[in-house]
């Protein structure tokens, strides 16, 4: 009898992760998402990504700094029906906070669950309520901190830290430079040294839960005149080199997933 429980609760638990898994494909393949964005799923691996990350539609997720809400597009209708999505970035009045809002009223069928958090370093992390949140997850947005100076990055991943429940994931995807390369006090060409971002992340409270080698791009050396800019899809030197540039394609990325204890 108790062989029979044991296989039957297997059987939903297996049945439970094809659910969310066709749930994922479903949201990456829906028509609401732009045409633009889906031609970087590519280079951007957005399920694979996700999947390592170990989302699952029942959890509540912000996303930081979505601005343009690339991954917004996928998360909002996975999360729509069964858990919660929260953008925390700029405020509405603000840039790429109008971008955002802007994003959202696009399509209320999609959007209209979307809740809204703040996240505007160094002065405001009204995020979400402490211990409230499954899962935070960053796109390339680390690289942007690191001139706030190691103080205010500390108190940025406390604050991220304080927003998860124990056992949360933090997931963190950024450009990587080689060790080999020194890393400048303001990342001003885009990438970071991944040892130096565990380091950073894990000061805060974080234990590295594992790497993923999903994003990255071995043919790309972080040697580039304008920084990981001057590759697609910014291109910022314009015709020169383009072709080179192209062939490359987009950044090495790193992919970490931290978990709070």
């Amino acid at each position: 009898m108790k062989r029979m429980i044991l296989a039957a609760m297997l059987a939903m638990s297996v049945c439970g992760v094809a659910q969310a898994d066709d749930a994922l494909k479903a949201a990456i393949a829906g028509s609401h998402r732009a045409p633009t964005n889906v031609a970087r799923d590519a280079a951007r691996h957005p399920y694979e990504t996700l999947r390592f990350f170990g989302i699952a539609p029942t959890m509540t997720v912000v996303e930081l700094s979505p601005q343009g809400g690339w991954y917004t597009e996928i998360l909002a209708p996975y999360l729509r029906d069964k858990g919660v999505l929260i953008g925390a970035g700029s405020p509405p009045d603000k840039r790429y906070g109008k971008v955002f809002m802007d994003k959202l009223n696009s399509n209320a069928a999609v959007y209209d669950k979307v809740r809204i958090g703040l996240f505007e370093p160094p002065t405001s992390y009204a995020i979400a309520p402490a211990n409230s949140v499954d899962m935070v997850l960053t796109f390339r947005n680390l690289h942007n901190w690191i001139s706030l100076g190691d103080e205010q990055m500390q108190v940025l991943l406390k604050n991220v830290h304080t927003t998860l429940k124990p056992g949360g994931v933090f997931g963190l995807v950024d450009h990587r430079l080689p060790a080999t390369m020194a890393q400048d006090a303001k990342a001003s060409s885009g990438y970071v040294h991944e040892a130096w971002v565990i380091a950073q992340v894990e000061k805060a409270g974080f234990k590295l839960a594992g790497k993923s080698e999903v994003n990255a791009n071995p043919k790309d050396k972080a040697n580039h005149p304008k920084g990981v800019w001057s590759l697609p899809p910014v291109l910022a030197m314009k015709d020169e080199n383009r072709a080179a540039f192209m062939a490359i394609g987009e950044s090495d990325r790193m992919t970490l997933k931290f978990v709070k204890p």
